[in-house]
């Protein structure tokens, strides 16, 4: 942990208007990243609008917010795809917008999602303009827009809101709040299966609290905590932040017949699990099979290396704990799991730590180069997005 975290939060006042910069380029970025998939779907005579609300996990969710829990697909080979992969959270927002609007479940997931981006993109910047100052804040949130698979934010899925909560959670933890940051890893636990690395942060940044609490109070003169019931709060926090992702798998559990570890059952049938890269290993290996696919398999190492650097130089700048912790699981789970491997770009989405170096160096640099180089990534991402979206896009 570094004296970063000690400092405090600004008033809630000023927070928006010190975001405002920060939002609105999160805004012009994905405005032009939906404006090219508008006119590329166009061209293909398709449209946009069921790219990002009705297809692959979205038609999932909205399928849960319709019918409930229950529904499965049997495949030929005997796989069994069933809804109860998917976490409940954006499925019970979309079923209340549903229900206090004339918006349909689809509609609903849409606007979750947009409000949610930007939600995520405020957090995003708290934590950085937190740890290293505004124009880092800035940098992050606009590097984390221009991301190849940024366009993900905008769809009917569960990131932009996981990240939303993550992020939040993050920033309770450095300021303190921790009775916030159990709540958001609660929801957060109920979003995605990877709400586990919002737990973890939280709990080893409160022990690790706790240690420092009990080391300090031998010296002469031991900090005062910040808050009165400052460890009251801290203990409270430990207990909610695992509710909600140990609520949902053993209710699975229970609802399966499988006991605790039925949700584990559920997601093979989805040949989703955990061998620690193994797959994805064998998966790049063979690409180098072919010529053509060699450089394929040569991209996804430069990728995982890059992913790998950008950790590390995280580690050397001395990140907070949670930061780390957070980053870690994030990656961990995205890179060794063996599910479908065009999902993990999109999986590593929320591990917007990783962006922290980039936009620490982004923020030393000249503003018309930061903002030369982030405007040509936009409009790269842009193309992309539109382009990956009316392809194969992300399952």
């Amino acid at each position: 942990m570094t004296d970063l975290e000690t400092r405090t939060a600004p008033p809630r006042a000023g927070a928006l208007r010190r975001a405002a910069p920060a939002l609105a380029g999160y805004a012009a970025v994905r405005a032009l990243g939906l404006l090219a998939l508008v006119l590329w779907s166009a061209a293909r005579d398709k449209s946009a609008y069921t790219l990002l609300t009705a297809r692959w996990d979205a038609l999932w969710y909205v399928r849960v917010a319709e019918l409930g829990y229950g529904y499965e697909v049997r495949l030929p080979n005997g796989d069994v795809h069933s809804n109860l992969a998917f976490f409940p959270l954006l499925p019970w927002l979309e079923r209340l917008v549903a229900a206090v609007s004339p918006l349909s479940y689809a509609d609903g997931g849409f606007l979750v999602s947009l409000v949610a981006s930007l939600a995520a993109a405020w957090g995003i910047f708290a934590v950085a303009d937190h740890v290293y100052g505004r124009r880092a804040g800035v940098c992050a949130v606009l590097l984390w827009a221009v991301l190849p698979v940024g366009i993900v934010q905008s769809m009917a899925y569960s990131e932009s809101l996981f990240t939303a909560l993550a992020a939040w959670a993050l920033y309770a933890v450095l300021t303190g709040r921790w009775v916030t940051a159990g709540a958001l890893a609660l929801f957060a636990g109920l979003t995605r299966p990877v709400g586990l690395a919002v737990v973890a942060a939280v709990w080893v940044a409160a022990v690790a609290s706790f240690v420092r609490e009990r080391r300090a109070a031998g010296q002469d003169d031991p900090p005062v905590p910040a808050e009165p019931g400052a460890r009251t709060g801290r203990v409270l926090g430990l207990v909610l932040a695992p509710l909600g992702t140990a609520g949902y798998v053993l209710w699975v559990g229970h609802h399966t017949g499988k006991g605790p570890l039925g949700y584990l059952d559920v997601q093979a049938g989805w040949r989703n699990g955990f061998d620690g890269g193994y797959a994805f290993a064998r998966f790049v290996a063979d690409k180098f099979t072919t010529f053509p696919s060699a450089l394929a398999g040569a991209g996804l190492i430069v990728g995982v290396a890059s992913v790998v650097w950008l950790y590390v130089t995280g580690v050397r700048q001395r990140q907070p704990l949670p930061l780390l912790v957070y980053t870690g699981f994030v990656t961990a789970l995205a890179l060794c799991a063996s599910s479908y491997f065009g999902s993990k770009p999109r999986l590593l989405l929320p591990a917007f730590p990783l962006l922290l170096p980039l936009a620490l160096a982004l923020a030393r640099a000249r503003t018309r180069r930061s903002a030369a180089v982030l405007g040509s990534v936009a409009v790269v991402s842009a193309v992309y997005g539109a382009f990956w979206l009316n392809g194969s896009g992300p399952p």
